[in-house]
């Protein structure tokens, strides 16, 4: 009963063990969707697999591949024993480092459908998982087309010749009809290979142990042919011309002659018979002429000492001769008669240049396939225990089949033959099919279905990843191909992934294609490692693998050698599979969906702020470094949304000084009867955020009171030396229609609390009429009215904004006010050097002020704010109190037009004019007074004293106070005519200059100290009087720092 109420909510513990003990995410298989279709109502249990049939034997199958037969002979003859062996460790090393970090990873959790870019994604993020998803994606596709072209070189070079389309294909000088025939029969196999994974992968999966047993019995095949070959060597013989290796076609045998007298076909296909003058001569070629033919075993066996002559590199260009070192040639010019026309001599050429860096490209793809084991995590009885052993199992097995083969075939196959790619000198017989026992078949059969399996499982594991992809919705476009049929198969991804598997058979050349498939899979394996390296160094609570032999060292050795291996084997395709990296991950970030999978990258971003914040806590900022780091406090609507979202976007528009922006708001009223409001305006103030395309972070604060909630956010808002150094608010609109004076103390309350806290203000006023983010003003002038220094702020605003394409257009011009006692050209020469060490370019005018006499209207604006003010603090009197004092005010209001009148013919003293310029007579015409709420309905009567003003301009006051308290007003009223003096012959001078200004940007007055009422009235129709007539107003007010400086 103690937990009751939250039994009530949460689930309890026996609940939430049965519902993950049943837990799945993996797709329904065959046998289930077999037992739907035939409406069985219980289903058959799947049996779970161990590690040898569930990782182990899949690793095997799907590593052991075409390469190895028909193409690892080759580069052992053209790289040697060891460079071939080096090549074949690299390789090695690298998928067992890998397969170390993907067991960490894989032992961490459920790795359902998508294998290894389940696991990237889930470890580095969206972004990156994308990214390598669809490398892995293109990787393993491409690797069909090797498959598909692997086994029809099988077929048709080896087992079936015959069935050639373009005539013969043999020899460099037919590749062309080779590759048409590779792209004629790899389109029907493409063809046939995708019907049946169409029409289902249970089919595949039973074929799948046919083709690993064929596999498994080739592999022993050519070991025991090895063996054999101790005991003598094979029957094969190869033909060479000095040491040239000879490819015999037809009758030909290998000799010059036939029973000495006879011409051989060799000679008469070397030699021709010509007239030289008029002597007819025997002509032949030079080097045949110069060498004799020879003989030499193909396999000499185990025995023999042909290792020595293979443990070297023999790389040669494209067109040269296929030679070996166990015979010797004497020298002679490479000429070619004429007589014998072109294209007659039968030696063997490269096809391909070739060097360590392409042969290690080519042989890579011969090593992958090591996520098969992880791909079905959900069959296995014990993925945890069965995915690092069947794994790395797999991995040193299959290295030292291939680590073994490279010995063998060194030191039991002659050099040239080695280096005869497709066994032309031996009549077109697979090499790795000749040592093998009991009959070359039993190699051709297994290497052929083997390649036809290994085609199968790529064209049945790439759709499914595309469609866990599609899924995962992370990249908009792929979506359509998450779709399948009802038991789940992917059909659209199935059709993509054969287009995309047509194009590598279009290309043809195994030896092309091979280099792309190497691209992708070390991209893939490089972000393997890295996933795990990040994940042990970050060592976040979650990271807890079962598989416990690992390191980040080791992930990140594994890579270091993923990068070198791919700018080693080819720069120009690495670049290009970075490039397509780049280019996915940077979609998926700017229109993918946003994913929150609590990736490492994440933990990474967490580590690097809290360091970055403690680093920026330890000092402040220089000046140099300063910007304008936001606090925009907004006003929600009764609906939660922002009152004036064009702040949000004038905001955006001075981000070019790249700081942080916060976007906060103050509701009234209790937090925990209006927590579900303040979530709800948080999302409002997010919405608004992006509308704007305003990048930073949004909060709202429910306080009792709305100007102790602004102090608290000015207060506490950003965290340790990520802090606000701004703060942006609007102009309280209508304060003067509202009696309420909180109206404006709110914001005067902000004003003072942003000064205390040492933070600079940006009071924009009429910010309805500011430009939005879309538009673009095409001329026009920023005018900054420098009349008190701030810090530089002043001069960086118009800067900031003119790298915003809305203000880009715009002139910065800059007023500064003189007194009489300043030498304004030396003002305008010394302010002119000042921005130029600032490097900002402005036109500069320094204004005069003259001390002229207080005007009728100044007095007149002076009189109704004080009458205003009184007037408003009687408000709470009773009606019939009110209504008396509406009669009165009828009286103050005639004795204010005598006042006035009497005002037009009577010169006004400066306070701080002497006597002698007393008889200077100026006369100024009162100016309309404003029409933002400020007509005479708005007053209402007060029992204030009445003001007359004797002939001299001196104020008296005619009331029966105290001597004491007449002083104290007559103080307080000179100093509001003053004050209005000033804000009025401002005025009028920043209307003449700037009313044109697209922005005038001057300096906010500091607020009164205190909590006097009136003062603070009086203070809100000063500032109502500066910026009157303008359109766009921006008040600054700096923070008591210097933010802009001359030094470098």
């Amino acid at each position: 009963w103690f937990y009751q109420d939250e039994i009530k909510e949460r689930p309890r513990v026996a609940t939430l063990i049965g519902a993950l003990a049943n837990y799945t995410n993996l797709s329904q298989g065959a046998k289930e969707h077999e037992n739907e279709e035939q409406g069985k109502t219980k289903q058959m249990e799947a049996v779970k697999m161990s590690t040898i049939m569930g990782v182990y034997l899949p690793c095997v199958q799907n590593i052991l591949g075409v390469i190895l037969f028909v193409r690892l002979t080759w580069i052992v003859g053209l790289a040697g024993i060891m460079e071939s062996f080096f090549i074949v460790l690299l390789c090695c090393v690298t998928t067992l480092l890998t397969s170390i970090s993907m067991s960490a990873i894989a032992t961490n959790g459920v790795v359902p459908a998508g294998g290894s870019y389940f696991m990237i994604s889930r470890a580095l993020g969206p972004e990156f998982g994308g990214a390598v998803g669809i490398l892995f994606y293109l990787g393993t596709t491409f690797a069909s087309s090797m498959y598909i072209l692997g086994a029809v070189e099988i077929l048709l070079n080896y087992i079936a010749p015959i069935m050639t389309l373009f005539g013969p294909f043999t020899g460099p000088e037919n590749r062309a009809a080779l590759l048409n025939n590779f792209r004629v029969y790899g389109t029907c196999f493409l063809v046939l290979m995708s019907t049946l994974v169409f029409v289902g992968v249970k089919y595949v999966n039973k074929f799948a142990s046919l083709f690993l047993a064929c596999v498994v019995i080739s592999i022993l095949s050519i070991y025991a042919g090895v063996i054999e070959s101790a005991f003598g060597p094979k029957t094969t013989e190869l033909c060479f011309i000095g040491n040239r290796l000879l490819k015999l076609s037809g009758d030909m045998r290998c000799e010059k002659f036939y029973n000495t007298t006879m011409n051989s076909t060799i000679y008469n296909t070397y030699c021709t018979t010509g007239m030289v003058g008029n002597a007819t001569q025997l002509i032949c070629d030079p080097y045949f002429a110069a060498n004799d033919l020879q003989q030499l075993k193909g396999v000499p066996g185990i025995a023999s000492n042909v290792h020595k002559d293979n443990s070297f590199a023999h790389y040669l260009r494209v067109g040269a001769p296929i030679t070996t070192d166990r015979l010797k040639d004497n020298p002679a010019a490479d000429v070619q008669p004429p007589e014998l026309g072109t294209g007659y001599r039968t030696w063997l050429v490269a096809d391909v240049s070739s060097s360590f860096t392409i042969l290690l490209a080519i042989f890579f793809p011969s090593v992958t396939g090591i996520m098969a084991g992880s791909n079905r995590s959900g069959d296995l009885a014990d993925a945890q225990r069965s995915i690092p052993k069947g794994t790395i199992g797999a991995v040193l097995t299959t290295a030292f089949i291939y680590l073994s083969s490279v010995v063998f075939f060194g030191t039991v196959v002659d050099g040239a033959l080695l280096r005869d790619k497709f066994g032309d000198s031996i009549g077109n017989e697979l090499i790795v099919s000749i040592i093998a026992w009991p009959s070359k078949w039993v190699v051709l059969i297994g290497a052929f279905l083997s390649t036809v399996g290994a085609g199968l499982q790529s064209l049945t594991g790439a759709p499914r990843l595309l469609q866990a992809i599609a899924k995962d919705n992370i990249i908009p476009f792929l979506k359509v191909f998450g779709r399948g049929k009802l038991n789940g198969d992917p059909t659209w991804a199935l059709l993509l992934t054969c287009f995309i598997s047509l194009i590598g058979i279009i290309i043809a050349d195994l030896d092309v294609v091979a280099p792309i498939i190497t691209m992708f899979f070390l991209m893939c394996y490089m972000f393997v490692n890295l996933a795990c390296a990040l994940q042990t160094l970050l060592n976040t609570p979650n990271w807890r693998p079962r598989f416990k032999f690992y390191h980040w060292t080791l992930s990140f050795v594994g890579m270091v050698m993923c990068i070198t291996l791919m700018f080693i084997s080819s720069w120009y395709y690495a670049l290009v599979a970075l490039v397509i990296a780049a280019g996915i991950y940077k979609y998926i970030e700017y229109c993918g969906a946003e994913k929150e999978w609590g990736d490492g990258l994440r933990g990474l971003q967490l580590t690097t702020a809290r360091y970055a914040l403690l680093r920026l806590e330890s000092r402040p900022p220089h000046t140099k470094n300063w910007r304008p780091q936001l606090l925009v406090l907004l006003k929600v609507d009764e609906n939660l949304q922002p009152k004036h979202p064009q702040m949000l976007s004038f905001a955006q528009q001075l981000k070019a000084g790249k700081g942080l922006t916060i976007v906060s708001s103050v509701l009234q009223g209790n937090y925990l009867d209006s927590y579900p409001e303040a979530q709800a305006a948080e999302q409002e103030l997010k919405k608004a955020m992006e509308a704007n395309k305003v990048k930073g972070f949004q909060q709202v604060l429910v306080s009792q009171d709305v100007s102790q909630g602004l102090s608290s956010i000015i207060q506490t808002s950003g965290l340790g030396g990520l802090r606000h150094n701004t703060v942006m608010f609007g102009w309280p609109h209508g304060w003067r229609q509202n009696p309420d004076p909180k109206n404006y103390k709110v914001f005067l309350d902000a004003i003072r609390a942003s000064s205390a806290c040492h933070n600079a203000i940006l009071v924009p006023k009429n910010i309805s009429n500011f430009p939005s983010r879309n538009d673009k003003l095409e001329q026009g002038t920023i005018d900054v009215w420098w009349v008190v220094h701030d810090g530089g702020l002043l001069m960086l605003l118009p800067f900031l904004l003119r790298q915003n394409k809305v203000w880009k257009n715009c002139k910065t011009r800059i007023f500064t006010v003189a007194q009489l006692e300043d030498n304004s050209i030396q003002m305008k020469k010394d302010l002119a050097v000042f921005l130029y060490h600032l490097r900002i370019d402005a036109e500069i005018e320094v204004i005069e002020m003259q001390d002229s006499d207080i005007s009728a209207y100044t007095y007149e604006r002076t009189l109704m704010m004080e009458q205003r003010t009184q007037i408003l603090q009687h408000l709470n009197l009773s009606k019939r109190e009110s209504q008396r004092e509406v009669s009165e005010w009828k009286t103050v209001h005639v004795k204010v037009g005598n006042v006035v009148q009497r005002s037009r013919s009577v010169r006004f003293y400066s306070p701080n004019k002497t006597a002698s310029e007393t008889d200077q007579y100026t006369t100024e015409s009162p100016r309309v007074a404003p029409t933002d709420g400020e007509d005479t309905d708005s007053l209402v009567s007060s029992s204030s004293p009445e003001h007359h003003v004797d002939t001299n301009g001196k104020e008296t006051n005619q009331t029966t106070e105290p001597p004491s308290d007449m002083d104290q007003s007559q103080m307080t009223q000179s100093t509001n005519v003053r004050r209005m003096h000033t804000a009025v012959k401002l005025n009028e001078v920043i209307v003449n200059k700037s009313h044109a200004a697209q922005l005038v940007i001057l300096n906010l007055p500091g607020p009164p100290k205190g909590s006097n009422e009136s003062r603070e009235a009086n203070y809100m129709e000063f500032l109502e009087v500066l910026t009157e007539g303008l359109d766009r107003v921006l008040m600054v007010r700096g923070g008591g720092r210097e933010v802009i400086t001359i030094y470098s």
